[in-house]
């Protein structure tokens, strides 16, 4: 192991500190000379400033702004310019209780403005500093012969990480396959026999190649067990009841006052929208849906319609470009303003704040006569956002859709749940996560191509 490899952690650190010292010192220059109402005269000033690097850090971890060498570099400067934003926010309500009034926040809206820029040319700076210390790892994909591969795409897609040098498929003798992994530092295991990924991945351990596993709906249930001991046997225990009943208790609390909230707030943007769509085109305000929840019960989801009324009953998914959707819908549907009626849906209890979108019931049939397991996902309550919502997109496969899905049922937590509500604040103005379907996604499903 290079002496680079090995402390690559203190390299991401001291890269993270510098980020800190930057957007602070920032800060500090503009609190001095701006907001002397706000200053104390002893150590309070102090305490100041950490209340702002803490708040700053807090963000940047939820948004995964830290992480160079892992996010792209406008993925690491979206997040710290929305990390310095809501910092700056709230630095200014706690300055403004220092000085007993409510300060001019024309200085703090352009000092983030200011570190947005900084922040930008620091993370192409010390990404391209990352990069050239750290090349990218040559991969070794191996997949099974006809199998979707659309992970191999999507990795050779981030080029700065990866290199994929080569794939080779399950169709060949294990000891060639071992010869294939001798050669490459990574390994990428795609979906295929368990007998085969068992051997493949124990191989994997023993020479201390670097893995990344697409896994099976059964790992993913497996990631949420813990080991328990039954004498000198360790075994894998799996609760499988969903929420606990003081965890349904807290989170139907967090949604009923969210909801309430939400409604009296949006209110007067969801007015302004119904009478958009009143005088903008034929049909009604309000879309309604039969969607699926927690225990596959159907209920009615609520959207602003965004799109022209249907000549027939025939249900299609939307598609990029989809000449179906009105001039209001161009404008809701990108910044998720449809979505404002489920406020009453989670009201109502049929939906929570936090959970699986609800899928039409014609695609839940059409998902679990391929995929079986797909109805797991419906052991909690739909969600207005959720993790599939966060870390996917529009168009992600059923089988990517119910692991993430999965993942956030097994590890959830009322604190994840508020890190998923911060970080719906990200993707709003993120255009790929709203996108529909398209005639290269179907390509990329179906493609076999070997690599």
């Amino acid at each position: 192991m290079s002496l680079l490899v090995k402390f690559r952690n203190t390299i991401l650190f001291f890269l993270k500190i510098l980020v800190i010292i930057t957007v602070t010192t920032a800060f500090i220059g503009v609190w001095q000379n701006f907001y002397p109402a706000a200053l104390f005269t002893g150590y309070g000033n102090y305490v100041v400033v950490l209340v702002y690097i803490a708040v700053f850090v807090v963000f940047g971890n939820i948004y995964d702004g830290f992480k160079v060498g892992i996010m792209r570099v406008h993925e690491l400067s979206y997040s710290l310019s929305l990390s310095v934003g809501f910092s700056n926010l709230i630095i200014y309500l706690v300055l403004s209780l220092i000085a007993r009034r409510f300060l001019n926040p024309l200085w703090l809206i352009l000092l983030t403005v200011i570190q947005a820029f900084m922040i930008i040319i620091l993370m192409y700076s010390l990404s391209r500093v990352y990069f050239a210390l750290y090349k990218a790892r040559r991969v070794l994909a191996i997949f099974e012969q006809g199998s979707r591969n659309d992970v191999i795409k999507k990795i050779s897609l981030i080029k700065e990480r990866f290199t994929l040098a080569k794939g080779i498929t399950t169709d060949h003798p294990f000891d060639e396959i071992k010869a294939e992994i001798d050669r490459y530092e990574t390994v990428l295991i795609c979906d295929f026999d368990p007998a085969l990924k068992d051997e493949v991945l124990k191989y994997c351990y023993a020479e201390n190649k670097r893995i990344y596993l697409l896994p099976s709906s059964g790992d993913t249930i497996l990631n949420g067990s813990y080991q328990v001991q039954v004498f000198d046997t360790p075994v894998l225990f799996l609760h499988n009841g969903g929420l606990s009943m003081e965890q349904r208790i807290i989170k139907r609390t967090f949604d009923i006052i969210v909801s309430g909230l939400g409604i009296i707030i949006s209110s007067p943007f969801m007015l302004a929208i119904a009478i958009a769509i009143k005088l903008t085109s034929k049909g009604p305000i309000i879309f309604k849906q039969q969607r699926i929840t927690r225990g596959n019960k159907v209920f009615n989801i609520y959207k602003f319609r965004s799109m022209k009324v249907a000549e027939d009953d025939e249900v299609k998914k939307t598609t990029v470009g989809d000449d179906r959707i009105t001039a209001v819908g161009k404008i809701i549907r990108p910044l998720r303003l449809d979505e404002l009626p489920q406020l009453f849906n989670i009201l109502f209890g049929d939906m929570s704040v936090v959970g699986p979108r609800p899928e039409m019931v014609e695609l839940v049939k059409d998902y679990t006569q391929q995929l079986p397991e797909f109805n797991l996902r419906h052991k909690v309550k739909a969600g207005l956002t959720g993790y599939a919502q966060i870390y996917g997109k529009y168009n992600t496969t059923p089988q990517n859709k119910l692991n993430m899905d999965i993942h956030y049922i097994e590890h959830y937590s009322f604190l994840e749940d508020i890190k998923l509500c911060a970080m719906t604040f990200k993707i709003l103005f993120v255009r790929e996560s709203t996108e529909g379907f398209s005639e290269a996604d179907s390509k990329l499903k179906s493609d076999t191509k070997k690599d």
